[in-house]
């Protein structure tokens, strides 16, 4: 920078330094004529240098303003934020690291990338030798694609800066281990926004990956007749709406009594004693319900470990972003928040009409595809879930895992639906559930064969709806 006759001002530490290596260095005191105030918290705050930064050059009233207020035109700004995370990890006491959020850099960063047009920024060091060269190549210009490339690792910066910082001051919970004993776990999150506790040993990081399943799938049936579901490992292994909760209970637990063992209960109407009775006489890790009555809740508080969950429904995220971290990163998407029924007309369908009793089928079926692990399939008669496959690599390899599910456990499947997260790439699928009984599907079509699938319904009779709304879920 000296070398390419840039004036160079900073502050403290990082002046001293610029200074001992012979090169001229003004203090940001002497352009603000302030000193650096409590402690060093209040040093570039002021509008010479804001201004000085948010100055846009073309602007004929910005360069009135910097010149009346004799504002130096700042081109390049460079900030190695506080180390908060470094201090975090350190295990430094809460004053120490609240000393280490940054206040100053940021606020100098933000606004530097906002005014890329005019103005350089660099908040990584990953980018110093990079930023040297281009200088030299360039004779100390950078050009606009370069700065707004620069404005957006910046933001990234910032962005990451205050994810730590807010994950710092919201609240944790310690869990009991993480998927497996050897693994820590805890979350990060107000659980008690969304549930009372009411009873229980402490949740652990799979329960809490089960609830959020159960969660997520009963709210498709938040305004729906009782309806009741039994989750293992993140997947629905019995699902059924019925007029009364204890009967929605029975069949849901027919559905797979023997997945059902150690799984997660969720309902969405409040826990009756008649359906307590029957919930008391399984082995389950938690019941999540919206209230309890008094003899039903001393029912199920007669197993100390069992959990309890009073849920609160109007509390649980409607919408959203969903974030996973991997590979040193955070991938993120907006939450699937489509309806699991059919929206509007379809875009596509066989020429066999669908009767009401299939359709309600049909409906109740995808809202428990739409929250399986995919490749999945699920099969449904009477409200009530008959089998599924989940997480296999094919889809015919999911269907018939469903159908061998349904079998095993004797349902007929004659009359049944089925609903598929994805499209059909071939008429395979609604041929096997063709010959096993299946007479309606769901699906969400977009297939360059789809035609195919139309072409077998037809001839066999069979009644599809198709949405155009995929659900995967990995």
């Amino acid at each position: 920078l000296a070398a390419q006759n840039v004036k160079i001002y900073s502050t403290g530490g990082t002046q001293k330094f610029i200074e001992d290596l012979g090169i001229k260095c003004e203090a940001v005191e002497g352009v603000t004529s302030y000193p650096s105030i409590l402690g060093g918290r209040v040093k570039t705050l002021h509008p010479k240098i804001f201004g000085g930064i948010l100055f846009r050059r073309s602007l004929d009233e910005d360069r009135s303003q910097v010149e009346q207020y004799e504002i130096p035109k700042i081109d390049l700004v460079i900030v190695d934020l506080y180390p908060f995370e470094e201090t975090l990890a350190s295990g430094a006491e809460d004053a120490a690291i609240i000393e280490k959020i940054d206040v100053g850099g940021p606020s100098m960063i933000r606004a530097a990338a906002k005014n890329h047009n005019d103005v350089a920024v660099v908040a990584d060091k990953s980018l110093y030798s990079w930023l040297t060269t281009t200088l030299k190549e360039q004779d100390g210009f950078t050009s606009l694609p370069q700065r707004r490339e620069m404005a957006s690792k910046a933001f990234a910066v910032t962005a990451n800066y205050d994810k730590a910082i807010a994950e710092y001051f919201t609240e944790q919970t310690s869990l009991r281990y993480g998927e497996n004993p050897h693994q820590t776990a805890l979350f990060k999150g107000d659980l008690n926004k969304i549930f009372d506790k009411i009873h229980g040993k402490d949740i652990s990081y799979n329960n809490l990956l089960d609830i959020n399943a159960a969660v997520e799938l009963i709210s498709e049936y938040e305004n729906s007749d009782p309806t009741f579901a039994i989750l293992k490992h993140n997947n629905a292994c019995g699902v059924a709406t019925r007029s009364t909760l204890d009967q929605a209970y029975g069949a849901a637990l027919a559905g797979d009594p023997i997945s059902a063992f150690g799984g997660v209960l969720i309902c969405n109407r409040e826990m009756d004693e008649t359906t307590a009775k029957e919930v008391n006489a399984l082995f389950c890790e938690v019941v999540i319900a919206p209230g309890f009555e008094p003899t039903a809740l001393e029912l199920l508080k007669s197993k100390k470990n069992r959990i309890l969950l009073d849920i609160h429904f109007e509390n649980v995220p409607k919408c959203g972003v969903n974030e996973r971290t991997m590979l040193g990163g955070v991938l993120c998407q907006q939450k699937d928040t489509q309806l699991g029924g059919v929206d509007g007309e379809p875009v596509l369908g066989s020429t066999t009409p669908v009767n009401e009793e299939q359709m309600n089928d049909l409906i109740f079926a995808n809202k428990i595809v739409k929250h399986s692990k995919s490749n999945a399939i699920v099969l449904a008669k009477d409200g009530m879930m008959l089998g599924s496959g989940v997480g296999q690599t094919s889809r015919v390899d999911a269907l018939k895992q469903a159908i061998s599910k349904a079998e095993s456990f004797g349902f007929d499947l004659n009359g049944a639906v089925m609903a598929s997260d994805a499209f059909f790439p071939f008429a395979d699928c609604v041929e096997i559930a063709h010959k096993a009984g299946i007479s309606a599907v769901i699906q969400p079509g977009g297939s360059v064969r789809d035609q195919d699938t139309v072409d077998y319904c037809n001839a066999n009779g069979i009644a599809m709806i198709v949405t155009g709304i995929r659900h995967f879920k990995h």
